[in-house]
């Protein structure tokens, strides 16, 4: 008899399973904010990547509503072969202010962003130097190009210079990649150092700014303001669907860099334009950035006074088999590391029947078991104390291996 073909995936299935690796969706209700309804329960929202708090501000719904009724739902196909509209432009424009570039260009998602510049700036021969903690769509990107990539140790810049000075001498170009924040730890890259390197070894950065645009710098521009590099030369990815609250992608940089991915660009040339709604929703985040830096200050308020709580009762449990661990964090992102897969998921239900969404992240997404915690501008202080209280509860109870 001829075997199924597709037998094997019910195997896989039950692998997952047994490893407590087995992920599936939830279904809530209502509008995206610092509480969420799931089953008829009201839980605090810990699990959201909207740090500014945007994505209900009524203020995105009207630009987008406006734009849908100027343009319809959908804007029917590739920019270079059915047009574009003038908001993609002023978009770009906006996004390229906000940066600090020449110019900007947007996708129809961060990870197209990533993989459409990635597969444009390099290719088999060509060498791509990545952080080992890099997101997804970066790793995907250097597949996709068909470059040599190798992985430096995380935020190791003395084993990212070993790496070049041993192979940047084969390729005909150099692309060095790395999240600016790390979003399943939380910590910031060593970019300057990147880019002092890169200078020396002539290499080009990419930098992908997904969780840092709108948080980060005196203008919100992110990380790489932040940290001191703006005006230096790299490649600047981000997404429009974190803080910014709406959905895309960016590239932002020189006039030559974005006028080369508009010609050559697989992610953006070969694919349908950022929708008029998301677009307009995400032009008026953008100005809400910039006009509103008292929402960043809030933000920043609560990521300090819950990691001074957070270190506090990690500190004084009396849990001596429970090894939670705060990873280091210079961002929104504080997560609790773990042990064990399956200690980390129970104490994530533990928690959401206390009314606290908390995500567990296990592998192979991290290389070991995690609470990730992320925080909003729009979280009350009474939010932050009830995750206090339900993580004290947590670590006061039996022993839980973590």
């Amino acid at each position: 008899m001829a075997s199924d073909p597709y037998g094997w995936l019910d195997k896989s299935l039950a692998a997952l399973h047994r490893a407590h690796r087995y992920r599936s969706v939830q279904t809530i209700d209502g509008m995206a904010g610092p509480t969420v309804q799931r089953r008829g329960q009201t839980l605090v929202n810990f699990a959201s990547n909207d740090y500014l708090g945007l994505a209900s501000d009524p203020r995105l719904a009207e630009a987008a509503i406006a734009a849908i009724r100027t343009y319809g739902t959908g804007s029917t196909g590739s920019r270079l072969l059915s047009g574009h509209r003038e908001l993609h432009r002023e978009l770009e424009r906006a996004i390229a202010a906000l940066k600090g570039t020449e110019d900007a260009l947007v996708f129809s998602s961060g990870y197209l962003a990533n993989l459409g510049a990635i597969a444009a700036l390099v290719g088999t021969p060509d060498l791509i130097l990545g952080d080992e903690y890099n997101h997804s769509s970066l790793k995907a990107g250097g597949k996709v190009s068909g470059a040599t990539t190798l992985d430096y140790r995380h935020g190791d810049v003395a084993d990212l210079k070993t790496l070049l000075a041993e192979h940047r001498d084969r390729h005909r170009r150099c692309l060095i990649t790395t999240d600016s924040v790390f979003s399943m730890d939380g910590d910031l890259c060593p970019l300057a150092e990147i880019l002092d390197l890169a200078a020396t070894y002539d290499a080009m950065v990419l930098v992908d700014e997904a969780h840092g645009t709108g948080l980060f710098g005196q203008r919100g521009s992110g990380v790489v303001e932040h940290l001191g590099c703006a005006g230096r030369p790299l490649v600047t990815v981000g997404t429009l669907s974190k803080a910014l609250g709406s959905l895309g992608g960016y590239v932002a940089g020189s006039s030559a860099l974005i006028d080369f991915l508009r010609n050559r660009a697989p992610g953006w040339v070969y694919t349908t334009a950022l929708s008029p709604g998301n677009g307009a929703a995400a032009l008026a985040a953008v100005q809400i950035v910039q006009q509103e830096p008292q929402r960043r200050d809030r933000l920043w308020c609560r990521v300090s006074y819950l990691t001074q709580q957070l270190d506090q009762i990690l500190a004084e449990s009396a849990a001596a088999s429970c090894q939670l661990r705060r990873l280091p964090s210079a961002s929104p992102i504080l997560c609790l590391e773990g042990h064990s897969a399956a200690a980390i998921l129970s104490a994530s239900q533990q928690l959401q029947s206390a009314g606290l969404w908390v995500a567990a992240v296990r592998p192979p997404t991290v290389p070991t078991s995690r609470l990730r915690i992320t925080l909003m501008a729009t979280h009350k202080p009474s939010h932050l104390e009830q995750l206090v209280a339900g993580l004290q509860t947590l670590l006061e109870a039996e022993p839980l291996a973590l």
